[in-house]
């Protein structure tokens, strides 16, 4: 089996849908020609697919995701790729106000199958404007799915279930992960990774722990090591952030009685205020400890000067010492 990297997974993923399904289509900015992306993620496709099916679109987002709609009601699959999450903002009107409610109005005679590419997050000197999480825009927009790989697995697997599912989905990448994890991946073996699914990623007895994106390695990363403590974590990958696999969640915090939440978005009206909910509904009377959350400062954005930027970022030994404290509760 070949080792791969993340963004090599997500390309694979593009690759064999276009492949598979000749209607499909994927555009952005900078997406087709020989760029393939500002990360590179579709360097090639327009190549061995043509410029009529990877394609480049003007700096315009509400023109990106209205074209995507379009086709999608009319029975084109698309993948339309807004360069960084930052971006998707000025298209919230058509994913909201018509990609989510599109099968709802019309009493399931039209369908929305587009998959809306959303690079996110810091730690790259992006900035304001090239940094930010924004999938609380859309978790609890009924109609939409939002998801999120955090494993080079599931970048393959999730993608291409995405693209074959009947609704509009929002699928975050974090940038930090493009590169930074590698796994081996069957190139014949054909992965399609539910979208309404969390994963059990190490099974624990001490404390759970649930995330998603690049906290969730830091997550599993101080879970090993405080294996060697004698401390034992359930880790909780999230990945469909919208709708939330409620069943999963619960299950593993009645499992520990002790539960830590983890990302890198602002803490408060974001989705670990959401998870927090769902537990404290279905498991109240488990818990041995309050839900605690470790997440990103409440400031309108992520800094661009380095220090200020590592500031805001969650860091690996700060989730460390919150699975500490927590299993010492």
């Amino acid at each position: 089996m070949a080792k791969i990297d993340y963004l090599e997974a997500l390309h694979q993923a593009l690759d064999e849908e276009l492949g598979r399904d000749q209607r499909l289509t994927i555009f952005g900015e900078d997406v087709g020609g020989v760029k393939g992306g500002v990360f590179n993620v579709t360097q090639g496709l327009a190549e061995k697919y043509g410029d009529r099916r990877v394609f480049n679109m003007p700096l315009g987002e509400a023109e990106i995701g209205g074209l995507a709609i379009g086709l999608g009601t009319t029975g084109h699959p698309a993948v339309a790729e807004f360069q960084f999450a930052d971006y998707i903002l000025p298209a919230t009107n058509q994913i909201i106000s018509e990609a989510a409610r599109m099968r709802y109005r019309s009493q399931g005679d039209w369908t929305v199958p587009v998959v809306f590419r959303a690079p996110y997050g810091g730690g790259v000197g992006g900035g304001f404007y090239h940094s930010q999480s924004t999938e609380k825009v859309f978790v609890g927009q009924p109609g939409l799915r939002v998801v999120t790989p955090s494993t080079v697995r599931d970048a393959k697997g999730l993608l291409k279930s995405a693209i074959r599912c009947q609704d509009p989905v929002l699928f975050y990448e974090h940038k930090r992960l493009y590169h930074s994890i590698k796994a081996e991946i069957d190139p014949n073996e054909e992965i399609l990774t539910p979208i309404d699914k969390a994963a059990i990623l190490r099974s624990g007895t001490d404390l759970t722990v649930m995330s998603y994106g690049v906290t969730l390695q830091y997550v599993l990363q101080a879970a090993d090591e405080l294996t060697q403590q004698g401390l034992h974590t359930e880790v909780v990958d999230i990945r469909s952030l919208y709708p939330l696999d409620k069943a999963t969640i619960i299950a593993a915090a009645k499992k520990t009685g002790k539960v830590l939440l983890v990302n890198e978005d602002n803490q408060q009206g974001g989705v670990l205020s959401e998870i927090s909910a769902v537990i404290n509904e279905g498991a109240l009377f488990d818990l041995d400890a309050p839900i605690q959350r470790l997440a990103g400062p409440d400031s309108p954005a992520m800094p661009y000067a380095k220090n200020l930027e590592q500031a805001f970022l969650v860091q690996a030994d700060a989730v460390k010492q919150a699975m500490l404290d927590l299993a010492e509760f």
